[in-house]
């Protein structure tokens, strides 16, 4: 008799969207199923499945002990989500020549269903750095007598949901700094600066409204700015390691001496990025916005506001509890500027970007997605392609620093 082959081996997901992209959260059952395609008549030993959620972190550091020695130091860390195991055929066993419990398949496609319940404990989100990676997939291996056991591995993507509509996230943040060019004996007018935004969180795709004032008393033609700034952290071995990415910005007008700016609702777009990852203990994502002012020959003048990405978007006022609701719609006058009585809903991803081409013309706002729609475009656009490259060097323009010199007289 011809033993048959194995055509194909492979992992499908009962996807819990419409856009048939395996995302879930804790608590979350996943199913799915072991596919496997033969032709002709095989005897399988065991058919087992090995899901596993891992937090991983790993970097490594060359010094330098002298002349002719020098050593690497290794940093690596883990923290395990899930480790579940379950047969779906047969059982392990140690002897290839015993024929008791094999099982026997057909030619033809045989589909074997799986499911597994995510802990119900907090999750680290999914998530591909530089230094570090939160994974979950499941990994499936058929056992065959006297043949090398064939294994297939798929990956689903994990969400820790962040629901922005709190009242740490609906509040607003502010700064305010000035400073003073001086040069030796020469000393020129302050530049100041004041800066705020409606609120804390935000999800993929919104717009925050920056409102600043900029004050230019120098003697020096001066530029405001702001960027979004996303600044990975991995711990291992009680060492840290951070990564700080520009992810958008934008440029105001010159500022000419003695000139003022008002920023009455600038707006930045926030791409499809990760969401904030706070609660895992090797990798954290956090994100701030640098509100700054460009002085050439000195420090730049700079403030920075902390933002939190969340999945879960802003709801309508109608929906929301009484207290949230007045804690926002309450007036904020600053500066002589009021923010708007309803904030701008989280607009479709394909308003935001169309074949890689922004949209300047103004769009009408639609009412909130759900928070599915606005994840997967962050999962299509990074999850499903290799990991960013990454720049060592910080585009923090705190670090642009150039000696100041007087006017020539």
């Amino acid at each position: 008799m011809v033993l048959g082959k194995v055509k194909s081996f492979f992992i499908s997901y009962d996807c819990l969207n419409d856009s048939n992209v395996p995302v879930f959260a804790s608590g979350d059952c996943v199913s799915g199923r072991v596919i496997i395609d033969v032709t002709g008549e095989i005897r399988v030993k065991s058919l087992n499945i090995h899901a596993k959620g891992l937090a991983k972190v790993r970097w490594t550091e060359s010094r330098s002990g002298g002349s002719n020695t020098a050593y690497t130091q290794n940093y690596t860390e883990e923290v395990e989500y899930l480790n579940h195991r379950d047969n779906l055929i047969g059982h392990d066993r140690d002897e290839d020549s015993c024929e008791e419990g094999l099982t026997v398949l057909q030619s033809g496609r045989h589909e074997y269903a799986f499911s597994l319940e995510l802990p119900q404990m907090a999750l680290a989100t999914s998530f591909e750095g530089k230094h570090g990676s939160v994974r979950y997939w499941v990994k499936a291996e058929l056992h065959r007598p006297w043949l090398l056991p064939m294994k297939t591995k798929k990956e689903f993507t994990v969400f820790e949901h962040i629901d922005i509509n709190t009242p740490a996230l609906l509040s607003p943040q502010a700064g305010t700094k000035d400073k003073t060019l001086c040069c030796w004996f020469c000393t020129s007018g302050p530049v100041s600066l004041s800066a705020k935004i409606e609120r804390k969180g935000y999800t993929p795709g919104e717009s925050i409204q920056i409102f600043a004032e900029i004050e230019n008393c120098s003697s020096r033609v001066v530029v405001p700015k702001a960027a979004l700034y996303q600044t990975q952290t991995f711990c291992a071995k009680g060492k840290v390691k951070e990564i700080k990415q520009l992810v958008s910005n934008l440029r105001g007008d010159s500022l000419l001496p003695g000139k003022t700016e008002t920023w009455n609702g600038k707006i930045l777009k926030i791409p499809p990025v990760s969401p904030s990852i706070l609660d895992c203990s090797i990798i954290r994502v956090e994100y701030s916005l640098m509100v700054y002012v460009d002085i050439p020959r000195a420090m730049n003048l700079s403030l920075s506001l902390p933002l939190v990405i969340g999945t879960i978007p802003l709801h309508p006022f109608g929906s929301r509890t009484s207290s949230i609701s007045s804690q926002c719609s309450m007036s904020i006058n600053w500066l002589g500027m009021s923010f708007p009585e309803r904030p701008e809903a989280p607009p479709s991803y394909s308003d935001i970007i169309a074949d890689g081409i922004p949209h300047n013309a103004p769009q009408v706002p639609s009412p909130p997605e759900e928070p599915e729609e606005l994840l997967l475009a962050y999962i299509q656009k990074f999850r499903l392609l290799p990991p960013p490259l990454y720049s060592e060097i910080d585009p923090n323009p705190e670090q642009a620093m150039l000696t100041d010199s007087c006017p020539s007289r």
